[in-house]
C-alpha cells in the first residue's frame, strides 16, 4: 500500500488509499509517526487481514492541538492548550467527508498526547466506531476526574501502556500507571467492549508497534 501527500484545508495529511476498505484509520501524528508511518501500515497489514486506508494528518503545535483545556507546564516551559476541539471540528467537518467512503468504519488513533486526544473524542461524538489510545497521557490534570463523569460514545476502546512508562521521576507523570489502570476500570463499568495491553519498555520506544497491535485489535473484533 503506497502511501500519497494531500492538503486538507491547509493540513498536511498522508492517505494510504484502499478502494476496498471496511476501515478508515484516522492518526493525528508528528515528525516522529511520520518517519515510522509506512512501518505501522505493514504492522497493521500483518496483524489483520481486514482492507483499510490510513488518513494521518500532520500536528503542528502537539501540546495545543491535541488537548482539551488549558494546564500550565508538567514538564520543560510549554503549557498545554484547549485546541482539542479545533482538531476535532477538522476531522468531522473536513477530513472525513474528503476521504471517507460510504461504507468504511471510522477508528481514531494515536500515540501520546495523540492517543489522549482519540480518547478525548470518544467522548464528544460517536462519528468513531473505535478509539486506539496507545500509551496515552492520561496522567494529564484532571483527565481521571472528566472520564469518571462522563461516558464514552464509541464501541470499543484499545488501551496501552510500557510498563516502565509509570517509573518516572516526574510526579505528574509519574501517575501514569495508576491513571490507566482506573481509566480501564471504568470503561469496563460503563460496558465498553475495551481492553489495557502493557507493552515492554518506556514511553519512547515502539510507537509504530503499539499503535499498529491497537488498530489491529479495534478491526479484528
Amino acid at each position: 500500500m503506497k502511501g500519497s501527500i494531500v492538503n486538507i484545508s491547509g493540513r498536511e495529511c498522508h492517505l494510504y488509499k484502499n478502494s476496498n476498505a471496511e476501515f478508515l484509520l484516522v492518526q493525528p501524528i508528528d515528525e516522529h509517526d511520520l518517519e515510522v508511518l509506512g512501518q505501522e501500515v505493514e504492522i497493521i497489514n500483518e496483524l489483520s487481514d481486514k482492507p483499510f486506508s490510513l488518513a494521518a494528518f500532520m500536528i503542528k503545535d502537539w501540546n495545543q492541538e491535541l488537548t482539551p483545556w488549558s494546564v500550565p507546564p508538567v514538564f520543560g516551559k510549554i503549557p498545554f492548550g484547549s485546541g482539542a476541539d479545533d482538531t476535532l471540528t477538522f476531522i468531522t467537518s473536513q477530513l472525513l467527508p474528503t476521504v471517507q467512503e460510504e461504507t468504511s468504519h471510522v477508528i481514531l488513533g494515536g500515540y501520546s498526547l495523540a492517543g489522549l486526544f482519540a480518547l478525548w473524542a470518544s467522548y464528544q461524538t460517536d462519528k468513531f466506531e473505535g478509539i486506539v489510545a496507545a500509551s496515552p497521557s492520561v496522567w494529564f490534570p484532571k483527565w481521571i476526574e472528566y472520564a469518571k463523569d462522563n461516558k464514552p460514545l464509541s464501541k470499543s476502546i484499545y488501551l496501552s501502556l510500557g510498563d516502565k512508562e509509570e517509573k518516572t521521576k516526574n510526579p505528574v507523570m509519574a501517575q501514569v500507571g495508576n491513571a490507566i489502570r482506573r481509566q480501564n476500570e471504568l470503561l469496563k463499568g460503563q460496558n465498553v467492549n475495551t481492553i489495557l495491553e502493557w507493552n515492554p519498555g518506556n514511553h519512547f520506544i515502539d510507537s509504530e508497534k503499539r499503535t499498529a497491535k491497537g488498530f489491529a485489535w479495534v478491526m479484528n473484533i
